[in-house]
């Protein structure tokens, strides 16, 4: 069963990363309240596909929790009943965690298969549990980290009622991206407890070793105030609309001169982490593939600004930097301990 431990992590780790891309495709579409409820859509286990689906109709059953459009807001019935040939509301409650009730059925699927992808992904590490079972006698601390990771997707799926809930509130959308980071780092270590490879790196500079730990915050700084300046976007989405998307950043706000500011720094951090490798010949696989990945985020980047948020750059912006963080970090497990200096 050790062998499908770590093909139940590595596929966790994809899922994982499939489900943070579908939540920014979900957020560029303006699709972040496709369903007003939680875990359920209008009350549904399979979301309406016709606004017919979420209109009152008579003689027709309505069970508990199903939430329909009612001159232009939502109410969902407080018990199941059967209707007459007019409405009696006292069968209705206003659903108050939300002031609208438009409905567009492709903003709802959106969100639904986004929710959809996070409940596969949870599986996957339901699957780390058990097959790491069998590492239990040599290496408790699999079993550990893999029950930790249930928790922390549990914890998740809660974060994201919470955020349903709150209309999208910025603070718990930061928060919810930060778990996300923190389920990343546990699945990395996972794979990295068991990688066959992990004792081949050496870096025998103190200074290397620290400096790629401070890459690693560095870029969960940038992160964290991405989603600010992510927030500051939706903002501008949804008082400008998405045909005025060259307007979007006239007058930004600080954090996003930070979040401009601060990406100097980590590509400054990261090209100094090169030199230093190839020049004391020190392992330089790790740092390949983030030069590259780092090369990447700033076309994207650039992109972005000067040519007005092209299709499908949010989403590959914020990929591009959570695989960034999760090399940093993997490659940060391979220091040994790091000694007085």
């Amino acid at each position: 069963m050790k062998k499908y431990f770590s093909k139940a992590s590595k596929t966790s780790l994809i899922l994982v990363l499939l489900v943070i891309i579908a939540g920014s495709l979900v957020r560029m579409t303006g699709r972040g309240m496709g369903c007003p409820d939680w875990p359920k859509c209008f009350g549904y286990m399979i979301p309406p596909t016709h606004i017919s689906q979420i209109e009152w109709k008579p003689n027709t059953e309505f069970k508990k929790g199903i939430i329909i459009r009612y001159n232009d807001e939502l109410i969902y019935a407080k018990k199941k009943f059967i209707t007459n040939n007019s409405i009696d509301l006292n069968n209705w409650s206003n659903y108050t965690k939300h002031n609208y009730s438009d409905f567009d059925p492709i903003k709802t699927w959106i969100e639904f298969l986004n929710r959809l992808l996070g409940v596969i992904a949870g599986l996957a590490t339901l699957l780390m549990v058990f097959f790491s079972i069998s590492y239990w006698k040599e290496k408790k601390i699999l079993v550990l980290i893999s029950f930790t990771i249930v928790f922390g997707m549990v914890f998740q799926a809660w974060l994201g009622k919470l955020v349903v809930d709150s209309n999208l509130a910025p603070f718990k959308i930061t928060t919810h991206m930060l778990m996300a980071l923190v389920i990343i780092s546990l699945i990395v270590y996972s794979i990295f407890l068991i990688s066959k490879e992990k004792n081949k790196i050496e870096i025998k500079s103190n200074f290397i070793k620290y400096l790629i730990v401070f890459s690693v915050v560095t870029s969960l700084i940038q992160i964290i105030i991405g989603t600010q300046v992510r927030e500051f976007i939706d903002v501008q989405y949804e008082i400008l609309g998405p045909e005025k998307k060259n307007l979007w950043l006239n007058n930004p706000n600080l954090y996003f001169y930070f979040h401009r500011s601060f990406s100097i720094l980590i590509f400054l951090i990261n090209v100094s982490l090169f030199y230093l490798v190839y020049t004391k010949n020190m392992y330089s696989g790790f740092i390949n593939k983030i030069m590259f990945i780092i090369f990447l985020e700033i076309l994207v980047g650039v992109s972005m600004y000067y040519a007005d948020f092209p299709f499908l750059t949010q989403p590959l912006h914020l990929i591009l930097a959570t695989l960034l963080f999760s090399y940093q970090f993997y490659w940060m497990l391979h220091i040994k301990k790091i000694n007085d200096l």
